[in-house]
C-alpha cells in the first residue's frame, strides 16, 4: 500500500514536470523573436494575403495558403489568422515608414490581444500623429493643406495678438506660398462673408517662440475643433497626457480672449460660429489631474470660461431666449462655404424655381445680394445653427435649430454653473474676482443652476413620457424627438433621482443597439424625415461623445449594469471591426449592424488608408481608452475573444 502511494506521488511530480516543460515551450514559442527583411517580407505578405488588392488584410481577403515566417534554424512558423496577418502587415508598414531594413518581432507581438493592441497604439502612436502646432515646424506640414481652395495658404491673426503678429510676419518671409492676414478689431458677419473666397487657418497661441500644440479629429485635419477637443482631452487624461490636454485648454483660452468664443474650428469661415460648450469640464478635469496645483493657471482658465459663458451664451436675443433658456444660434450670412459643392441643391432648387432661375444662377445672385429672400435666410440660419450644435446633420434640428431650447445645450450650461460653483468653493474660498474686478460668490452660480433646472423642468421635461425633450419656443411645444441628447441631464447631474428612474429604462429601450447607443430613435426619424437622406447624427448611427457622456451619466446615478453593458457593446464593436478590418478606427459606426461601413452623408473619416491607420479618429480613440478604464476587468478577456454582447449577462 505504501509503495502504491509513493508511485502516485512520483507520478504527480512527473505530470508537473511535463506540464512545466509544456508551458515553458509554449512561452518560448510566443517570445521567440524573428528578424525579417522588410521589403521582401512585405511584398510576399501582400501577395499571399491581400487577395482583393485594397492594400489591407481583412476578413474580405481569402489567402490560399498560410504565410510562412522563417526561423534562424531553417524551419518556419505558419501564420493563418487574418487578424495576425494584418498585425504583421501593420508592423512592417511602421518599420518601412521609419526607413528600417529589418523588423524584429515576436510571435507574441504578432498575436497581441486586440484590446491591448488598440489601446497601446492609441496611447503610443495615435495621439502624437494627431498633434499639430501652428508654428515654424508645424506649418511646413499644414502648408500642404487641401482646404485652401484658391491655392494660397493663409493664416489669419487677431489684431489683439501682438506676439502672434510679430512671429507670423517674420515667418512669412521664410515660407513660400504663405500669407499672413491681420484680422480687423471688430469681426462682423459681413467681413467673414467677404473672405469666404480667401479661406485660411486662424492663428492659435504662440508661447516661447513655439505654437501651443493641439489634437485634431483625424489625420486629414489641420484645425482644432470645439467639442471634439474636450473628448480628446478626456482620452489624453486617461493616457497620462496632461501636458497635451492642458495645452488644448490654453488654446481655448486664447480663442476666447482673441476671437471672442471657442470656435467651431480655427478656420476663417468659422469665425461666427462656436460649438457645444465643455470648457468648464475641461478646465476642472485638467486641473484635478495635475500632479502639482497651478492656481495661477486655474484662475486664468476659470476667468476665460466665465467670460465665454457670459459673452457667448448669455447674450439676450442671441443664444439666450426670452424664456430664460438657451439655444444654439450661429451668426453668418449666406450659404455655409465649408460644405461640398451641390450639397444644398435639392433645397435651393425649390427657392430658385420660385425666382425662375437655375440653381447656379440663383446661388450667384443670392450670394451677391442681388436677390433677397427671407425664407432662404431663415433656412440657412437654421442650417448654420445646426452645425454650431455639433450635430451636423440630424432631422432633429432640420429647419428649426435656431428655434429650439435644446436639452443638450442647457444641460451643458447647467454643468458650467455647477462647475463654477464647485471651483470657486473648493479653490478660491467661496469667492472669485476677475482681473477686471468683478466678484462672484459661489452661491451666485448655485442660484443660476437652480434657476436653469427649474426652467428645464418647466419647458423641457415631459412628465407624461418620463423624458426631457427639446422645446420649440416659437410654437411653444416640445418636439418629442427621441435623441441621445435628451439624456445629457444624467451627465450634468441635473436630473432628479425620480427622473433618472424613468429615463434610464427609456434609454435602454429606445436607443440601445447591438453596438452601443443610437444617436436617435428609428421612430423619430421616420416621423420627422422629409426625404430618404440618411442624416449622420441619426438612426442607425452612433457617435463617441454620446457614448462617453451617457456612460458617465449612468454611473453618476448608480446604474452600473446598464453602463457596463453599453460600454461593452461599444468596445466590442470597435474591437471586432479593428480585428476584421486591419485596425480600422473610424469617425462613426452603424451601431445597428455594428459596422464601420456607413452610407450616410459625408462618408466616414478614418477608413481610407494604405496598410495601416496611423491616427484612428480623435474622440473614437478617447472613447476606447475611457471605456476600457470604466469597464470591469472581467469583461476585457471577453472583448479579446470577441464574445457578442448578447451572450453576456451584465447583472451584478
Amino acid at each position: 500500500m505504501r509503495l502504491f502511494f509513493l508511485n502516485i506521488k512520483v507520478f504527480k511530480q512527473f505530470l508537473l514536470i511535463l506540464c512545466f516543460f509544456g508551458i515553458s515551450h509554449q512561452l518560448f514559442a510566443q517570445t521567440e523573436t524573428f528578424e525579417l527583411r522588410i521589403d521582401s517580407t512585405f511584398e510576399r505578405l501582400i501577395a499571399v494575403a491581400d487577395t482583393d488588392g485594397d492594400k489591407k488584410i481583412t476578413v474580405e481577403d481569402e489567402p490560399k495558403m498560410p504565410f510562412l515566417i522563417p526561423r534562424t534554424a531553417g524551419d518556419s512558423v505558419a501564420i493563418e489568422d487574418i487578424y495576425y496577418l494584418s498585425n504583421l502587415l501593420q508592423e512592417l508598414a511602421i518599420a518601412r515608414a521609419d526607413d528600417r531594413e529589418t523588423l524584429q518581432i515576436s510571435l507574441q507581438g504578432i498575436k497581441e490581444e486586440p484590446t491591448k493592441r488598440i489601446s497601446r497604439r492609441i496611447k503610443e502612436q495615435f495621439w502624437d500623429d494627431l498633434t499639430r502646432t501652428i508654428d515654424r515646424k508645424g506649418l511646413r506640414k499644414i502648408l500642404r493643406d487641401t482646404k485652401a481652395s484658391d491655392g494660397v495658404q493663409r493664416l489669419y491673426v487677431p489684431a489683439t495678438d501682438t506676439t502672434g503678429i510679430n512671429y507670423y510676419k517674420e515667418l512669412q518671409q521664410e515660407l513660400s506660398g504663405f500669407e499672413v492676414v491681420i484680422l480687423p478689431q471688430e469681426i462682423t458677419p459681413q467681413y467673414v462673408k467677404s473672405i469666404n473666397d480667401q479661406p485660411g487657418l486662424l492663428a492659435l497661441k504662440i508661447e516661447n517662440d513655439r505654437g501651443v500644440p493641439f489634437v485634431v479629429p483625424g489625420g486629414r485635419f489641420n484645425e482644432m475643433y470645439g467639442w471634439d477637443s474636450y473628448f480628446e482631452g478626456v482620452g489624453l487624461l486617461v493616457d497620462g497626457r496632461i501636458d497635451l490636454a492642458k495645452a488644448m485648454v490654453d488654446n481655448f483660452i486664447y480663442q476666447i480672449n482673441h476671437y471672442g468664443k471657442i470656435l467651431n474650428a480655427n478656420r476663417s469661415y468659422y469665425l461666427t460660429r462656436t460649438q457645444p460648450p465643455f470648457m468648464s469640464s475641461f478646465v476642472r478635469e485638467v486641473y484635478e489631474a495635475m500632479e502639482e496645483e497651478d492656481k495661477a493657471w486655474l484662475r486664468k482658465a476659470l476667468e476665460a470660461a466665465i467670460k465665454e459663458y457670459e459673452q457667448v451664451w448669455m447674450v439676450e436675443g442671441e443664444r439666450l431666449t426670452s424664456n430664460g433658456l438657451n439655444r444654439y444660434f450661429a451668426q453668418g450670412i449666406g450659404i455655409p462655404p465649408e460644405t461640398e459643392k451641390g450639397h444644398f441643391n435639392e433645397v435651393l432648387r425649390e427657392f430658385a424655381s420660385k425666382h425662375d432661375f437655375e440653381v447656379s444662377e440663383f446661388v450667384e445672385k443670392y450670394q451677391s445680394g442681388a436677390i433677397e429672400d427671407s425664407q432662404v435666410d431663415e433656412y440657412f440660419r437654421h442650417d448654420r445653427t445646426l452645425r454650431e450644435s455639433g450635430h451636423d446633420t440630424s432631422w432633429r434640428l432640420e429647419n428649426r435649430a435656431a428655434n429650439l431650447n435644446t436639452v443638450d445645450l442647457n444641460s451643458l450650461l447647467y454643468k458650467y454653473e455647477k462647475d463654477f460653483e464647485y471651483l470657486i468653493d473648493e479653490y478660491f474660498d467661496d469667492s472669485f474676482t476677475t482681473s477686471a474686478g468683478k466678484t462672484y460668490p459661489d452661491d451666485y452660480w448655485e442660484d443660476k443652476a437652480e434657476k436653469r433646472k427649474e426652467l428645464m423642468n418647466r419647458y423641457l421635461w415631459s412628465e407624461e413620457k418620463g423624458s426631457f425633450f427639446d422645446y420649440n419656443f416659437k410654437t411653444e411645444e416640445q418636439t418629442g424627438y427621441i435623441s441621445a441628447t435628451n439624456f445629457y441631464p444624467l451627465w450634468s447631474g441635473l436630473a432628479s433621482e425620480e427622473q433618472s428612474e424613468r429615463m434610464v429604462p427609456q434609454l435602454m429601450q429606445d436607443l440601445k443597439a447591438q453596438g452601443g447607443i443610437l444617436s436617435s430613435a428609428k421612430a423619430s426619424v421616420e416621423e420627422t424625415a422629409t426625404n430618404e437622406v440618411q442624416r449622420q447624427w441619426d438612426y442607425p448611427y452612433g457617435w463617441a461623445p454620446h457614448q462617453m457622456l451617457l456612460w458617465q451619466g449612468l454611473l453618476n446615478y448608480g446604474y452600473e449594469e446598464q453602463a457596463h453593458e453599453l460600454i461593452y457593446r461599444w468596445l466590442w464593436m470597435i474591437t471586432k471591426n479593428a480585428v476584421d478590418y486591419n485596425g480600422t478606427i473610424p469617425e462613426k459606426y452603424d451601431v445597428v449592424d455594428a459596422t464601420h461601413k456607413v452610407y450616410a452623408e459625408y462618408g466616414n473619416v478614418g477608413t481610407e488608408f494604405d496598410y495601416i491607420t496611423t491616427s484612428g479618429f480623435g474622440w473614437m480613440n478617447a472613447s476606447y481608452q475611457l471605456g476600457l478604464e470604466l469597464l470591469p476587468k472581467k469583461y476585457h478577456e471577453k472583448l479579446d475573444d470577441l464574445v457578442p454582447p448578447g451572450k453576456l449577462n451584465f447583472e451584478q
